[in-house]
């Protein structure tokens, strides 16, 4: 598998983002999509991998990803509220 640039495949949202928001603020805004979206897949994938141990929940691996992505998206967050509230 070849690394694909994020500059690259998102340079239409980032050029948005950072025209609205500046270099930084935008770069994260796309960052939480990102995020975001790979949230989603992830839930999508924790419909058909069930755990074996706790029926009705994903498997403890997609519920690992799941909440390192929620958790690095509270981050990200975070950075943007200190970057509003010092602009301000």
């Amino acid at each position: 598998m070849t690394h694909s640039s994020a500059f690259r495949d998102f340079k239409t949202e980032l050029e948005r983002h950072e025209f609205q928001m500046g270099v930084e603020a935008g770069r994260l805004a796309v960052t939480l999509d990102i995020l975001t979206d790979a949230l989603v897949l992830v839930g999508q994938h924790g419909v058909y991998c069930q755990s074996a141990r706790q029926p009705g929940k994903p498997a403890m691996d997609v519920q690992m990803i799941s909440r390192g992505i929620l958790q690095a998206k509270e981050l990200v967050q975070s950075v943007l509220a200190e970057m509003r509230k010092k602009g301000e």
